[in-house]
């Protein structure tokens, strides 16, 4: 057994023992047994998609067959999996084994035993606790398994990370300003996020810029929100007010606009008096390293009582844009005031 790392009944990470590999999406290869787990989906669709084209690939012969996990039929595995009369390789996509059935689960672990030559079984978890006998058996090494791990993506650098990956796996350029506003407009859906970046590497024959991305997705609020948010903390306080007068005459919310100065103001506080190199500080506070310079250069001109001046207004604005006063147009308006003063408005 090795020590590793593998996700709970919530998605979190929790200490575990394991005797397989535990790869990411994008490392998934053949195997006897592929546990695909995780609640992230986009990154899971991903890796079943790319073993089946890694199949293709080899056989195009491949037969490809899929088992709803908790609408089972007994007997239905085994059908499967057992060669056909001229030997094609076999992948069986096994979805929903969350809810599984007990016939599954129960002929699942049967078939641990001595996996069928020749075939591929791809079992789909998504979290929760059904089903965790089974998941306990793959892991201690029974079937000659491997277990892509498909965790949410929560930090801003994971999803950074996610979309750099996108363009270089296309061999497309994009500028770091394009990337920034690409995961700042789809920061919250993964889906959303994967689609952009596949609409911009399909369309744009040359290297993506900020101005190509605002082609696409100026509209979106969260690309108006930080553009709102980085022109206050630089001191702009014109421009950051017409651009947020701009964005709420677009049909721009509130709450967001918010939001993402929390983002940066927040970041910025937790890098105020940290020494060290950019990596070492992203490694530190769960960052990417373009995130801590470019935090370090928006610091300039700020202190520490500015900062608290800072958050105390975001803290205020936070609480009347989300029904806690009656004007949140104005309580945003003070918010970028105080901002764009450096706390000493």
């Amino acid at each position: 057994m090795v020590a590793a790392t593998r996700l709970g009944a919530r998605g979190g990470r929790v200490a575990a023992k394991t005797a397989i590999p535990q790869l990411s999406w994008g490392q998934v290869r053949p195997a006897p047994v592929v546990l695909v787990s995780g609640t992230e989906t986009v990154l899971a669709d991903r890796a079943i998609r790319l073993l089946r084209d890694q199949l293709k690939e080899a056989d195009p012969s491949l037969e490809v067959s899929d088992i709803d996990a908790g609408d089972y039929a007994p007997g239905e595995l085994v059908t499967l999996a057992s060669p056909s009369l001229f030997g094609e390789p076999r992948l069986i996509r096994a979805s929903g084994v969350e809810k599984a059935s007990d016939a599954f689960i129960l002929e699942t672990i049967d078939y641990l035993s001595a996996p069928d030559d020749g075939a591929v079984l791809v079992l789909r978890h998504a979290g929760g606790v059904r089903g965790k006998k089974l998941l306990d058996e793959i892991r201690s090494g029974r079937g000659g398994g491997i277990e892509i791990v498909c965790a949410e993506l929560k930090r801003d650098s994971d999803k950074f990370d996610f979309a750099r990956d996108e363009f270089r796996r296309a061999g497309k350029r994009i500028t770091p300003a394009a990337l920034r506003a690409v995961v700042s407009a789809f920061a919250d859906d993964l889906a959303e996020l994967a689609s952009a970046c596949q609409q911009l590497i399909s369309d744009s024959a040359a290297e993506i810029d900020e101005k190509v991305v605002d082609s696409y997705y100026g509209g979106r609020v969260e690309v108006n929100s930080f553009s709102v948010a980085d022109a206050a903390i630089a001191g702009r306080y014109g421009e950051a007010l017409v651009t947020m007068r701009h964005a709420l005459a677009s049909g721009a919310d509130p709450v967001p606009m918010v939001a993402a100065f929390a983002s940066k103001v927040r970041t910025m506080a937790k890098l105020k008096g940290s020494r060290g190199a950019d990596g070492q500080l992203a490694s530190k506070f769960g960052l990417s390293p373009w995130q801590v310079k470019r935090a370090r250069e928006e610091l300039q001109g700020w202190d520490e009582q500015g900062l608290v001046a800072a958050i105390q207004a975001l803290a205020a604005a936070d609480a009347e844009v989300k029904g806690g006063g009656r004007d949140p147009v104005f309580a945003l308006e003070r918010l970028v005031r105080i901002v764009s003063s450096k706390g000493r408005a």
